[in-house]
């Protein structure tokens, strides 16, 4: 999620998600950006997530136990105590989005502190394998009604709206129930058998443009490894911009430029449009990655815009 932040909707569904509570946020999309001079990243004075947030995993369609496993250990490792991961560690990429919080001079909210929460499996595809975007938001009120970043993941042979023509992920808010409560959610497609040349790239041969040979993924899956990628930009956008009036470049609110997605196809030093930049290489597998995790994994993230430096931060 190489990538930029759109809702990528049109006029005639915003009625239908407005309907079904659903609020867009940012997607991870296809097409790489390049990087500018500088990238001002401005606090719109909005909430932010604070405190002890839950992260759900609903499981839409069938995944194995390794599958699921890739993602967990991701979403664990960013919180995980640094002596669990070497450096560069999924934990310090994570730091440069808790910049954004101590960088904030209108709110009061601590960078929050996410653990595991609960897991829903739908492998009877129960509202069947073509999804809408109201179909996602009624998938992540599965989880936690408040206090919590619900995740969907679809599995490959899952349509989605919009997933590989302009998206490979997404992130939005349900509105406040009469309660109060709230919560924020990812949604994020395996892109295997769709669209493994736009969404798993660097570990597929790009769609279009030169025919680099693709990185061999960390995890040995084409697809999951991708998903990782379009779940960490969505992570990030939804830590520094929840309920679309945080932290985004300034433009459209429609389409906002965040932490991860203003970094687009940046994951090592020296990358240009079609090449990620300089990446570790594991000496055992020949794979390519740029952060260690939690249990031994190791992944490839985007790089985060840096609020000190106004410019991506890449590790290592």
């Amino acid at each position: 999620m190489a990538a930029s932040s759109s809702c990528a909707s049109v006029a005639a569904t915003l009625l239908a998600f407005a309907l079904l509570f659903h609020t867009c946020l940012a997607a991870r999309k296809l097409t790489a950006l390049v990087q500018e001079p500088a990238i001002t990243m401005k606090y719109h004075k909005g909430a932010l997530l604070s405190g002890r947030i839950a992260v759900n995993f609903i499981w839409y369609g069938k995944f194995s136990a390794p599958q699921r496993a890739v993602i967990t250990d991701f979403v664990s490792s960013l919180s995980a105590a640094p002596a669990q991961q070497p450096e560069p560690s999924v934990a310090t990429w994570f730091k440069t989005a808790r910049k954004y919080y101590a960088n904030s001079t209108t709110t009061k909210a601590r960078f929050p502190s996410l653990h595991l929460g609960a897991h829903v499996l739908d492998q009877s595809y129960s509202l069947g394998k073509r999804l809408t975007d109201g179909d996602l938001l009624k998938l992540a009120s599965r989880g936690a009604p408040s206090r919590a970043i619900n995740v969907v993941l679809t599995a490959d042979d899952v349509a989605v709206d919009g997933f590989c023509m302009s998206r490979c992920g997404t992130h939005g808010a349900s509105p406040r129930s009469r309660s109060g409560r709230r919560f924020a959610y990812v949604w994020v497609g395996n892109p295997a058998t769709q669209c493994a040349g736009q969404c798993a790239w660097p570990f597929h041969q790009p769609a279009y443009g030169p025919q680099t040979p693709p990185l061999t993924p960390p995890n040995g899956d084409v697809g999951v490894d991708g998903m990782v990628i379009s779940l960490a930009s969505m992570i990030a956008g939804t830590m520094t911009n929840p309920f679309g009036n945080g932290f985004f470049q300034e433009g459209s609110a429609d389409a906002p430029l965040e932490a991860a997605t203003a970094c687009a196809g940046v994951y090592g030093k020296g990358a240009y449009p079609g090449y990620t930049g300089s990446l570790l290489v594991d000496k055992a597998s020949g794979a390519s990655y740029n952060t260690n995790g939690a249990n031994g994994r190791k992944y490839l993230v985007p790089a985060l815009v840096d609020p000190d430096t106004s410019s991506c931060a890449t590790l290592g």
